[in-house]
């Protein structure tokens, strides 16, 4: 179905036609519709998670293979239990420290959650979003929200309403536009149905913020490389070449002179051939690269400004027809660590140590 695709700017209005508003986009999804909404990480697509034939309804929109699990969301920890067959110990001081949040908790799944949501898994992911716009929307609706990032499946998350609409124009009813993400990159993903919790995705929670609540936290080996052939996918994020630009990206890992140096020398080689180079340079490096076309993503000393910025870079690449994207690596620490996870995916894990 082709629709006409409306943008709700929800900022710098008045409270009443705000709820108007709110109440506009949880009427579409209770008719079983797809909305997009803002949260605190990226923009997701929010369909009921308790109707199948709405989920099916994202996946088309999305054209998102069908066993790569959704994140449901809820707005208050009493709708956890319907949701769920049982709480796992962890999860009490992690909903406790991090919800609302960037953080999305696996649990046993109950009966009530459709198989379609889950990716056909026996477990659920949840999360309660940091943002109010979010939060109002579930609450007007009364149900839970399948909300994966709301771009076409593979290409770089949308972190403002416009990301939104380049990917999902005629292809969803309604965006509800709250501004730019304030993270930038999806939450955190953390398995609580094992012996000990496991970090599937790294996002806005960091490793370090999860083992000051629970030390046991241990990282899935495919955060930081691809999925082995074969392996189920327990998370989204994790299978599939994600976050990626039309362009070819390759990261570029080492002391930082030499990196700067080899991207200078890669960006002159490509350019001699014909080809369109793009350098994702950092605040701090930027100069170095002189006239050779480059944007600057963040600021290595607050690398939250890279996580803001690095969807909305790729897409800028894009935009401007590159052939090859040129990346510095960050030390993969904190949100180094998310970041480089959604880089490396972006490459296809294409990184050259220097």
């Amino acid at each position: 179905m082709k629709f006409s695709t409306q943008i709700l700017r929800l900022v710098d209005i008045d409270r009443e036609k705000y709820k108007k508003d709110i109440k506009k986009a949880a009427d579409l999804l209770r008719c079983g519709q797809v909305v997009a909404f803002p949260t605190e990480t990226v923009y997701g697509l929010g369909a009921n998670a308790l109707n199948e034939e709405a989920i099916k309804r994202i996946f088309l929109a999305k054209g998102r293979p069908s066993d790569n699990p959704l994140i449901v969301h809820i707005a208050h920890r009493r709708e956890l239990m319907p949701l769920v067959s049982s709480i796992p110990v962890w999860a009490i001081p992690l909903m406790e420290a991090f919800w609302p949040g960037p953080l999305t908790l696996i649990f046993p799944k109950s009966d009530r959650v459709p198989h379609v949501t889950t990716g056909d898994l026996a477990t659920v992911a949840i999360r309660m979003p940091l943002h109010p716009m979010a939060l109002d929307l579930i609450d007007c609706c009364g149900f839970p929200l399948a909300a994966p990032s709301a771009n076409l499946s593979g290409h770089p998350s949308p972190t403002t309403a416009e990301h939104v609409w380049h990917d999902m124009e005629g292809r969803i009813p309604l965006i509800l536009d709250g501004g730019k993400a304030k993270i930038g990159l999806e939450s955190t993903v953390l398995d609580l149905t094992g012996e000990v919790p496991i970090l599937l995705r790294p996002g806005g929670v960091t490793q370090e913020m999860l083992q000051d609540v629970i030390p046991e936290v241990q990282i899935d080996p495919g955060v930081g490389q691809p999925l082995e052939e074969g392996r189920k996918v327990r998370s989204p994020g994790m299978k599939y070449r994600h976050y990626a630009p039309l362009a070819k990206v390759l990261i570029l890992s080492g002391a930082l002179q030499k990196v700067k140096d080899k991207i200078r020398c890669l960006y002159d080689d490509y350019t001699a051939l014909g080809k369109k180079v793009g350098i994702m340079a950092t605040g701090e490096t930027w100069s170095y690269y002189g006239d050779r076309n480059s944007k600057v993503v963040g600021l290595r000393s607050e690398p939250a400004t890279i996580a803001a910025g690095l969807f909305d870079c790729l897409r800028q690449f894009d935009h401007d027809g590159m052939d090859i994207i040129l990346a510095e690596a960050i030390p993969a620490c904190d949100i180094g660590m998310a970041i480089m996870n959604r880089l490396g995916r972006a490459a296809g894990f294409d990184i050259w140590e220097v």
